[in-house]
């Protein structure tokens, strides 16, 4: 199975897309994370900007609005604009917290039946105010949908849950079979981001949170998956906690990604 390191935009959202791409491959990613909805670019020019430079894609899209009705409807709109850029995968920010089960069930259905009449992998990421916020709720999305597919970001239910999920390992369990897409950040019990994972400090959180992300390609392994997608994600701040005098970001996140992208490609170069 081969692991493809993408790289997130989220800290170079205001520059050029083309310097963007040209950054990412010369620090060696495999390919971009990308959100799509809000790119002047034509997904024809994303394509060619993106096979110009031999990268790979995982095109991000986020339902919205203040209905089930809305987020339905923007899925069905997002998700086929971020299969015209032709990307290996999709990854969402699907239905919202505040919804009833079954108006989430819903647009989570519409979802497996776009991405099955696409054949297209589309993964639904836990994430906080996100129907996926917690793993008690998450499993029984996935009891209810056995093609839904999951982007595991493991550090928001750190936080929302205030453990290191130790407690609750069938639910854990029954995500990690469900997961086809990684965000590598280590988050904490207080929170969804350590300033730097690899400090002596954060230790304990970025072992918790490797034995998970290894559970994740121990399982697709298992089921012959052909590759996992892994987006190191630290993001700026608000995320990147601050100095309480300075206010300045304790961390240059970009510089935390590529650092934390040379652990993992180093930790599991023999996958």
């Amino acid at each position: 199975m081969k692991l493809y390191f993408t790289k997130s935009r989220w800290e170079w959202s205001r520059k050029p897309l083309v310097e963007f791409f040209d950054q990412v491959a010369a620090e060696g990613y495999d390919g971009v994370e990308l959100y799509v909805p809000d790119l002047p670019e034509s997904p024809e020019e994303i394509r060619g900007m993106l096979e110009a430079r031999n990268l790979l894609l995982v095109a991000q899209i986020v339902t919205v609005g203040s209905t089930p009705q809305e987020h339905l409807d923007s899925l069905r709109e997002r998700f086929e604009l971020a299969a015209a850029t032709r990307p290996l995968m999709v990854n969402s920010h699907t239905g919202r917290d505040i919804f009833s089960f079954e108006e989430n069930l819903k647009i989570f259905a519409e979802a497996c039946r776009l991405a099955e009449e696409a054949d297209l992998p589309f993964a639904h990421e836990t994430h906080r105010g996100r129907p996926t916020y917690n793993a008690v709720d998450t499993r029984k999305y996935l009891e209810a949908l056995p093609d839904l597919k999951l982007t595991g970001d493991f550090s928001h239910w750190f936080c929302v849950h205030e453990s290191d999920l130790q407690d609750q390992p069938e639910n854990v369990q029954s995500a990690i079979q469900r997961v086809i897409h990684l965000h590598a950040r280590v988050g904490f019990p207080e929170g969804p981001q350590v300033s730097n994972p690899l400090s002596a400090a954060s230790k304990p959180d970025l072992e918790r949170s490797v034995d998970l992300w290894e559970r994740v390609i121990k399982y697709r392994q298992a089921q012959g998956a052909e590759f996992l997608t892994i987006t190191p994600e630290f993001g700026p701040q608000p995320y990147m906690p601050l100095h309480p005098d300075t206010g300045k970001p304790l961390a240059d996140a970009w510089e935390t990604n590529a650092r934390f992208h040379s652990y993992l490609r180093e930790r599991w170069a023999g996958v």
